[in-house]
């Protein structure tokens, strides 16, 4: 007996069926005898092979391999390049190409012949960028060679070299060393470090604590990231560094080294780390592009000329060194003025105009000056030496006007 009575889910051939059958064959009708279905195991075996048919026929339309015309070939890299080919396969040959030309530092400070070499504060890195004559230059960062009493650069090979310095410069935080060239074979080929992106793996070669020849990898994880800058370490920011941030590991003395791409070029110059605790994977280097503009100055003259007022000054708001509501009543500014620069000394060119103590600048040309970084950014950005600046200030309380002619900055 069957799981259900009803004759419609029987799988037998009911009794009314049987009747109606005779009665038909007493009519004259020819009836056919049922042949044997098939087993449920059947079904399913045909089931399955026709879909796969029908699935390899689909894919084979689809590729275009029944079509007429024949399908394309896949793509065979005949030869690996700097370009392709396994990315830990270019990271060694990057590598290969660019150690050689990365020095370890050493900054004898106050020309201390005791001073050890492990000594973390006197040791750095720096890229051999160019040969000239008989001499080879080197990049590194101001910071790592600044109070040097005497310098000496250490090679791959482990051969040391009395180095000169040629030029430095404080606000770009690059310096430019020269040694003698002989037993220098590499250089290193400098990127375009503007064609960076997100994501590019990058590698750090430098002399990490003393540790020369080192070797890190990570990635791009910010092409253009400004970041604040003291330059007198006073707590108070007065410039902006524009860097490349990556998350391979820069360490003390990895300073000065290089950033390299997997093509084997450097697109930047490690300066610095965020050290705080709880905080990994955050270093910085400065684009190739911006070095070589200082670095060839530097090698040319030996210093960056840039335009010079002569003010010492405080931000009007500043953060950090709020001034009290007694100071801001002797300024006697109008209610509408929140921002701008008191002047706290003036020399030079902005003593010879007439500027002096308490004046507040609002303005250069029309633009508007709200701190002391943007009256430096304004200074060194869009003027040069010899132009006729502009300039508006509140003098108790009164709004004035003075053209000041500007000079080149004084070396310090």
């Amino acid at each position: 007996m069957g799981l259900f009575d009803d004759d419609f889910y029987s799988t037998k051939v009911s009794r009314r069926e049987e009747r109606e059958a005779a009665k038909g064959a007493r009519r004259g009708w020819s009836v056919r005898k049922s042949r044997q279905g098939l087993a449920t195991w059947q079904v399913s075996a045909i089931s399955s092979l026709v879909s796969a048919v029908v699935a390899v026929l689909l894919f084979s339309l689809v590729t275009g391999q029944l079509s007429g015309e024949k399908a394309l070939a896949p793509t065979v890299i005949e030869k690996v390049t700097p370009s392709s080919g396994d990315p830990y396969d270019r990271i060694i040959q990057a590598a290969a190409t660019v150690r050689p030309a990365v020095v370890s530092i050493i900054n004898h400070k106050e020309d201390n012949e005791e001073l050890s070499i492990l000594d973390e504060s006197a040791l750095g890195s720096g890229v051999i960028y160019k040969k000239s004559d008989n001499m080879a230059l080197i990049i590194t960062n101001n910071h790592v060679i600044d109070g040097a009493g005497k310098l000496e650069v250490v090679t791959v090979d482990g051969e040391t070299h009395k180095a000169t310095l040629v030029g430095t410069d404080k606000v770009t935080d690059i310096a430019v060393l020269s040694i003698d060239a002989k037993g220098i074979h590499t250089i290193a080929q400098i990127g375009d470090s503007s064609k960076l992106r997100l994501g590019e793996t990058v590698i750090a070669i430098g002399n990490p604590l003393g540790l020369g020849d080192t070797l890190t990898s990570g990635i791009v994880s910010y092409t253009e990231r400004m970041i604040p800058v003291s330059l007198n370490q006073d707590g108070v920011y007065d410039w902006e560094q524009e860097v490349i941030q990556t998350d391979a590991a820069i360490n003390e003395g990895n300073s000065g080294g290089a950033l390299v791409d997997l093509n084997g070029k450097v697109i930047g110059i490690n300066t610095m780390k965020i050290s705080d605790t709880g905080v990994e994977g955050l270093g910085f280097a400065i684009p190739a592009n911006h070095v070589m503009e200082t670095a060839d100055e530097l090698a040319e003259k030996g210093k960056i000329s840039r335009s010079y007022l002569g003010v010492y000054s405080i931000d009007l708001n500043n953060p950090y060194v709020p001034l009290d509501e007694e100071q801001r009543k002797e300024l006697k500014l109008p209610d509408s003025v929140q921002n701008g620069v008191v002047v706290l000394d003036a020399v030079g060119p902005a003593k010879e105009a007439g500027l002096k103590l308490n004046d507040v600048i609002v303005k250069f040309g029309t633009e508007s000056i709200t701190s002391t970084l943007t009256l430096r950014k304004y200074l060194y950005n869009q003027t040069k030496i010899g132009d006729n600046l502009e300039i508006t200030y509140y003098r108790d309380g009164v709004m004035k006007q003075v053209t000041v002619k500007l000079l080149e900055k004084p070396e310090e």
